[in-house]
């Protein structure tokens, strides 16, 4: 009897050992998991959450996990993958005590995702604001409704700084395609769009060179009342704005310098 007890105690004693995430206990699932995270070992640690979630599919150790695996896929560079798992979480879990961290998280993977491969590796000024802006758009409305919804959260304040970047990018985005239908003599569209910058983004830095284009596009559809009037806001407005002084502002870019690849003229 004392032999088959020792027997028994050692073959427990070897499969405590021999634990896998299929058979570890769920606090030392999770801890595996978090040292992975830890470690910035994200492929383990995304392995390791979801069979932390599947095998326990209620809980607290739940709940944190399915937050820690959208993060871990979030800096593995899996946004989509990053971006349905926060967004699950926020369907199932609505009130979590957390869920200020999932808007949050969730504007980041958004805010990250936007720049392309050849922005990563070569910084060209105003990259960004010659992209779809698609992704900047729903980073702006997930940080505005974590600031509508938890305006006292400690994520609150971040959040309202990037809307103000977001912002002032999404209007730069449209003065570059009202300076590209200024160029081509599309003086409508140029007029439609710098009226567009005007209206919905007031407080950015671009309105100065809106109504410098709108001001443009009325003089060439030949509107000379609307034209000075605007002209008159600008001046009132931004009285060192470049166009006060140069009627010709903006100067495009040469052909030349439009065929040379990464330059950002195109």
């Amino acid at each position: 009897m004392l032999c088959l007890a020792l027997l028994a105690g050692g073959c427990s004693m070897f499969r405590h050992k021999g634990d896998t995430i299929d058979t570890m206990p769920v606090e030392k699932l999770y801890s595996t998991a978090h040292d992975s995270l830890e470690n910035s070992d994200y492929a383990a640690a995304e392995k390791a959450y979801q069979r932390l979630i599947a095998r326990f599919p209620s809980g607290e150790y739940n709940e944190q996990a399915q937050l820690d695996m959208a993060y871990s896929q979030y800096k593995d560079n899996k946004p989509d993958d990053a971006y349905s798992t926060i967004n699950r979480f926020l369907k199932t879990f609505p009130t979590h005590k957390h869920a200020d961290y999932a808007y949050y998280l969730r504007g980041l993977i958004n805010f990250d995702r936007s720049g392309g491969l050849i922005e990563r590796f070569i910084q060209r000024d105003g990259a960004q604001t010659r992209r779809d802006q698609g992704f900047n758009l729903q980073a702006f409305d997930d940080f505005s409704e974590l600031s509508r919804r938890y305006p006292n959260s400690d994520y609150t304040a971040d959040a309202r700084q990037r809307m103000i970047f977001l912002r002032n990018e999404l209007a730069q985005f449209e003065i570059n395609v009202a300076e590209f239908y200024l160029r081509n003599k599309a003086y409508v569209a140029s007029a439609n769009r710098s009226q567009y910058v005007i209206e919905h983004y007031q407080q950015s830095p671009q309105t100065g060179d809106a109504l410098a284009i709108l001001t443009r596009s009325y003089i060439m559809l030949e509107q000379p009342d609307l034209a000075e009037q605007t002209k008159k806001v600008l001046a009132l407005n931004y009285p060192n704005h470049p166009y006060l002084t140069d009627p010709n502002w903006p100067h495009h870019p040469s052909v030349w310098r439009r065929t040379i690849p990464f330059s950002g003229h195109h």
